[in-house]
């Protein structure tokens, strides 16, 4: 006999785990199907470089805490323990000079550091900065975790409000052309380009203005997880299990079962079947949820051609983790000790040149010569990470998937070695104390990798698919799914393809939550927070 629930979602990554516990606090019989061992998805913490060094292998900045409903509506620090640290110095960028521009979580301390290179610029800062929060408290972040407003709608709402006319008129400017607009320096400008575009925002593409500003907005605003970020998978896990849910780990689907335009179940690779009485919620990529899963025999030939028009991202991450016998003393650190405490550290870029030549390179299938990343060093905020006098680390650098034309290059250790430490190198430069003879171990993740170990991270692209203008907003990850309905009834879309997008936010699982449980007319347990709340009450969402 199948087995049988009321809800099936498939993938246990951040996403797929938000929908199911809030499902399953709601009361419904929910079962989460993960084709890995371990649930969490990205949110992974493990023991890959030395014995008792704990590297966060996939995501590690989380940049959507002080908004993100999970957080509070599963109490997830009284319940479970995770606790957040927000380290007051939140961006270095050292310079080849000795010198370092510094983002602080104080704007003062962050106009002080900005003075150093232009009085200007750090004038500007001070009022960009009180815009940038004004603009994410009002509208931003409500946006993140309310459906999707449909474009002309969206826009008449905005004109409405003095805070939706201003985030207007950046909409269809690039980052390139934000940037230039409110800053002078070169060294300012290259910090700021960087961090509004490393998550996958190109540098000269229009129309994703609010992607600029939500980044720049969390440049100061990025929290480490103590104990590592596999520590919210587990709260998550645990509220969903305490709920009545189950997670199956090493499942193989076969198909999503749809009988007559309705999505019933799933069947497995081994033939086992499980039924799904009233949704089926797939976590993973339109390619595989709606081409492989569901069958184009099951959809309409415009959606499939929509599907087939889904992009993977322009680049993906080499990721080098370090266990290292000691903490980095940064050479900038002579004038200013704190640099030593920062969270993340931007390296290797001195202007915004030196960042267009790298994704240059990188669309041109090649590593760049002119190569920089950001790092940063957990063990210093949380000595969970590292044993006792220790350092864990962390280098991040943007990098095709393809070079020349193939991921292949990717899956030789000499080349995935040598990357390594050439990228030491350049660490070594600005923190003389990291040489070779200091590495206990190191452990090295290519784009290749990542869709190797993440099968809905498709070329390594982290969020299941680029940020463009038409896959974002209503668009994601098309006009029909956006609200996280499909054409197939009772199936639906949760994970990081969908609406808002990705990057550890939870908000396509908890938007995917509510659509559900409305069309299920089952009793939120939750209630609406009260930022959004507000934000409707001004006219600026449905």
């Amino acid at each position: 006999m199948a087995r049988k629930y009321d809800v099936i979602v498939i993938g246990a990554g951040p996403n797929g785990l938000t929908t199911a516990a809030y499902l399953a606090k709601a009361g419904l019989k929910v079962l989460v199907l993960e084709k890995r061992l371990e649930a969490g998805g990205g949110l992974a913490s493990e023991f890959v470089t030395a014995p008792g060094f704990l590297n966060n292998t996939h995501a590690i900045y989380h940049l959507m805490v002080d908004f993100a409903p999970p957080i509070q509506d599963f109490q997830m620090e009284k319940l479970y323990n995770v606790k957040y640290v927000r380290p007051s110095l939140q961006v270095a960028m050292p310079l080849r000079d000795g010198r370092c521009l510094c983002l602080y979580t104080d704007v003062d301390r962050t106009c002080s550091s900005i003075a150093q290179f232009s009085q200007r610029d750090a004038n500007t800062y001070r009022e960009f900065h009180r815009k940038l929060d004004w603009y994410m408290k009002e509208f931003l972040g409500p946006a993140t975790y309310a459906p999707a407003v449909l474009p002309l709608e969206q826009i008449v709402k905005m004109q409405a409000t003095e805070v939706g006319r201003e985030i207007i008129a950046l909409l269809e400017k690039s980052p390139q052309e934000i940037v230039e607009q409110f800053f002078e320096n070169e060294h300012v400008k290259a910090m700021m380009l960087y961090l509004a575009c490393h998550w996958g925002v190109e540098y000269d593409m229009t129309g994703l203005g609010f992607l600029t500003l939500i980044c720049l907005d969390r440049a100061t605003n990025y929290r480490l997880c103590l104990g590592g970020s596999h520590m919210v998978s587990q709260a998550l896990n645990k509220a969903l299990v305490e709920s009545g849910g189950m997670i199956l780990g090493s499942q193989r689907i076969k198909r999503i079962m749809v009988t007559d335009g309705r999505a019933t179940g799933v069947e497995l690779e081994d033939g086992d079947i499980i039924e799904a009485d009233k949704a089926v919620v797939s976590s993973i990529d339109p390619h595989q949820t709606f081409l492989q899963l569901v069958g184009e025999s099951n959809l309409d030939s415009e959606f499939v051609h929509k599907i087939r028009l889904w992009q993977w991202d322009k680049w993906s991450l080499l990721t080098v983790h370090l266990a290292m016998e000691e903490t980095p003393n940064f050479k900038a650190a002579a004038s200013n000790p704190e640099i030593n405490n920062a969270f993340v550290y931007v390296l290797g870029y001195e202007t915004p040149d030196d960042l267009i030549a790298h994704w240059h390179d990188i669309e041109k299938g090649q590593m760049s010569a002119r190569t920089g990343f950001n790092c940063c060093f957990p063990s210093v905020h949380d000595p969970q990470q590292a044993p006792a006098g220790r350092c864990s680390g962390l280098i991040s650098e943007m990098a095709p998937y393809r070079i020349q034309g193939t991921p292949d290059k990717w899956l030789s250790i000499k080349f995935k070695e040598e990357l390594a430490w050439k990228r030491l190198e350049i660490l070594q430069r600005y923190a003389p104390n990291m040489t070779k003879d200091k590495v206990m171990g190191l452990y090295v993740s290519t784009p290749a990798d990542i869709a190797n170990k993440f099968a809905d991270m498709v070329e390594g692209a982290i969020k299941q698919g680029a940020y463009l203008p038409l896959q974002m907003g209503f668009n994601r990850p098309n006009d029909e799914c956006s609200w996280h309905r499909t054409p197939v009834r009772n199936l639906y879309v949760a994970g990081a393809c969908s609406y808002p997008g990705g990057l550890i936010t939870f908000g396509p699982g908890y938007n995917a939550a509510n659509a559900i449980a409305e069309d299920l007319k089952v009793e939120k347990w939750w209630k609406e927070p009260e930022f959004i709340v507000e934000a409707r009450r001004k006219g600026l969402l449905d």
